[in-house]
């Protein structure tokens, strides 16, 4: 992919977000909110996969480990979902973390604890994201 179109795909992801937000508002457990958008985005043709493990190299050893990403669009954007009063800076980290070890060029952030889910959403790049056309 370019990264003309990890940023399109993106902008999808996040008017996807938009639609449910508008549908359910927020209150709700973040597991709803990742059911319909992963519903949402197969139903606009993406490929998503959900709660995908994330495996620890280090150095020549696999840890395994509980961490899972949300979801994963077009195995190109790693999207993580909260539904938090606040966005605390350890999910910026972990969500630029995912995308270092999945080698993944773009990450989202996105808080359904909001009125306005545009204002909510943090999207991230990477050296990934950099080595693209």
């Amino acid at each position: 992919m370019t990264k003309k179109e990890v940023t399109q795909l993106s902008y999808k992801i996040v008017g996807c977000a938009i639609k449910v937000h508008k549908e359910l508002g927020p209150g709700l457990l973040e597991s709803v909110y990742e059911k319909c958008l992963k519903h949402e985005l197969e139903t606009q043709g993406f490929k998503v996969k959900q709660q995908i493990n994330v495996p620890i190299f280090y150095g020549d050893i696999v840890i395994e480990s509980n961490l899972r990403i949300d979801l994963l669009v077009n195995n190109c954007v790693i999207v993580e979902l909260k539904a938090v009063e606040k966005v605390n800076p350890v999910y910026e980290a972990q969500l630029l973390t995912y995308m270092r070890l999945l080698e993944k060029p773009q990450g989202l952030l996105i808080n359904f604890f909001t009125n306005n889910i545009t204002k909510s959403v943090k999207p991230f790049v990477n050296e990934y994201f950099n080595m693209l056309d």
